[in-house]
């Protein structure tokens, strides 16, 4: 993709003050993107009465409405109490903490795991379902259609799961397919019975910007009504729909909506009077950006829409805003299910074994862009492999998981009648591939930990031939190692208000989702970014209204001690 496909970001207008703007439009705040961070913020901010007004690039939903629509929400809610299980906020702090490892203060974890259980009521107010069925077998990387509370991250792990029985926090909207539609339909549909009005097919393409540094306002792009806007709208749903089969023709068809965008949009000036919100997403299918920032993940199937091409990040940068942890990506190597798989043992291009195989995906996938250079393999022996197939044939498995586990064993995988031949196919060095598989069945057959800290209901000997190696590379033809961006602007943590590069609050310019930096941000966990999204997104809507209410008061004690 050509950097020709992102939204244009322009410098700052500049003016003395907003007398000087001949304004299109004015609202109180204006949200740009429309998906779940950017429909949370706009819903928060009209309840607590705001006027709003919401731009998107495209139809609005993004990410958010591409997503499995999982949601991370721990601390006791009705879901889990009805499953059996006992959780509290301080028990969901002390796992998220180990997997935040500092990216947001403590005291901003806490209040995300004290109000996870509310925002979970909060979108449930808003329409969208929940329940408490879990999926038999335990661990899996997204569950089946009947089943919508699991455990979405570490929890089961014995290096992260502390004391206790540990609760599952996955939530996963109730619906039929993916629940990211469903749980984004919702919330749009919220912003509309609201009256709150909106902007689509319209890119914020610059900031304007008062003389004493105040953010006023924005410059929207907006296609006009009719044929071209009808055109724009199929080939981006296309480019969504399509994306995960033919990458490259979609875009090719990213190309075309630019070039549309380039032709037909004319600008208008929109005044926000309290703020403007950035919620446009990362920066995931913007090349130029990856390669700076994260070049390592250059290679990685992306992960989100068409939308997430750092617009928001480059409209703060415009501004002068600090950004933070643009490097930090998530990468998916999910090995379950086939919940077999992780009986395996994972390795890398020398055939050292690197990482205990039963970690949530982005763990396990992290490791292998950062520590093994993208390179992987996991190894099965006869009955492992054969226990697989049956799993992903009789599984009940989503079909993006058992298709591509069945090609992979059936047709792509390497074999070795011994573990020094499977070594040759695969170049990888004989005797390290032999070391690792003695130390993985000895510490079985001795009753001994396992050297990576796998669990004992994950481990299986590998001593049977033919063995196997399945590539769970980057470059895996079969089984694509996604990525999305887990970097942006840095925030004000309890308000959400974009901050300068010496840490000073721009007024009038706030972010959330994944345009800022927030819980996710470190490593990514099922769940967590939508729980984020409406985390950040309310918060973001709140701190304006609480803005807006201390402006009243003090305008109104000016003009009494005028009187």
């Amino acid at each position: 993709m050509s950097t020709s496909t992102i939204t244009e970001v322009f410098p700052p207008l500049r003016v003395d003050s907003e007398q000087d703007v001949q304004w299109a439009q004015q609202c109180d705040v204006l949200v740009v993107g429309w998906g779940a961070a950017g429909a949370s913020t706009a819903i928060e901010a009209h309840d607590q009465g705001l006027d709003v007004l919401v731009t998107d690039r495209f139809e609005g939903g993004g990410a958010s409405a591409k997503s499995g629509g999982v949601v991370y929400a721990g601390g006791g809610t009705e879901q889990q109490r009805k499953a059996g299980f006992t959780d509290s906020p301080k028990a969901m702090f002390e796992y998220l903490k180990h997997e935040t490892q500092g990216v947001v203060s403590d005291a901003t974890l806490r209040r995300f795991c004290d109000q996870s259980a509310a925002n979970l009521r909060w979108l449930e107010a808003m329409g969208t379902p929940y329940t408490h069925s879990m999926p038999p077998g335990g661990k899996t990387s997204y569950p089946q259609d009947g089943y919508y509370l699991y455990y979405s991250g570490n929890e089961l792990v014995p290096a992260y799961r502390g004391a206790g029985e540990p609760p599952p926090r996955g939530h996963r909207t109730v619906g039929k397919g993916h629940g990211g539609v469903v749980l984004y339909g919702h919330l749009q549909a919220a912003c509309r019975k609201r009256g709150i009005r909106s902007l689509t097919q319209s890119a914020v393409r610059c900031l304007v910007m008062d003389s004493s540094g105040r953010v006023l306002g924005a410059e929207v792009w907006s296609l006009p009504a009719g044929k071209v806007a009808r055109q724009h709208a199929r080939l981006a749903r296309r480019a969504e729909k399509l994306q995960n089969l033919a990458p490259g023709y979609c875009n090719r068809l990213r190309q075309k909506l630019s070039a549309l965008e380039k032709q037909h949009a004319s600008p208008q000036l929109i005044r926000a009077r309290k703020g403007v919100v950035l919620s446009t997403g990362g920066f995931i299918f913007n090349k130029e950006l990856v390669k700076e920032h994260a070049p390592k993940y250059r290679r990685n199937f992306k992960i989100g829409a068409t939308g997430c091409d750092g617009s928001g990040l480059r409209l703060g940068q415009s501004v002068g805003a600090a950004t933070q942890r643009l490097d930090t990506v998530s990468a998916w190597r999910f090995i379950n299910p086939p919940q077999k798989w992780p009986k395996g043992i994972a390795v890398n291009a020398k055939g050292e074994r690197f990482s205990n195989e039963e970690v949530y995906g982005a763990t396990l996938g992290h490791a292998i862009c950062e520590e093994q250079n993208g390179k992987a393999w996991l190894i099965l022996d006869k009955p492992l492999r054969r226990q697989a197939i049956r799993q992903c044939l009789l599984g009940r498995y989503w079909w993006f998981q058992s298709v591509p586990a069945l090609v992979m064993m059936l047709l792509g995988a390497k074999k070795g009648r011994t573990p020094a031949e499977l070594a040759r196919k695969t170049g990888m060095d004989p005797a390290s591939l032999d070391l690792a598989l003695n130390a993985y069945n000895r510490a079985i057959s001795e009753g001994l930990p396992d050297p990576q800290g796998k669990s004992d209901d994950s481990r299986q000997p590998l001593r049977q031939g033919p063995f196997y190696a399945l590539d769970i590379s980057v470059s895996s033809p079969v089984l694509p190692l996604g990525a999305l961006t887990l970097g942006g602007l840095k925030v004000d943590e309890t308000s959400g208000n974009v901050l300068g590069e010496q840490g000073v609050p721009i007024p009038g310019l706030y972010a959330a989702g994944r345009a800022a930096v927030g819980i996710p941000s470190n490593l990514y966990v099922s769940g967590l970014s939508l729980a984020d999204c409406i985390f950040s997104g309310r918060r973001a809507g709140a701190a304006l209204a609480s803005e807006a209410r201390q402006q009243s008061v003090h305008t109104t004690g000016e003009a009494l001690t005028t009187a």
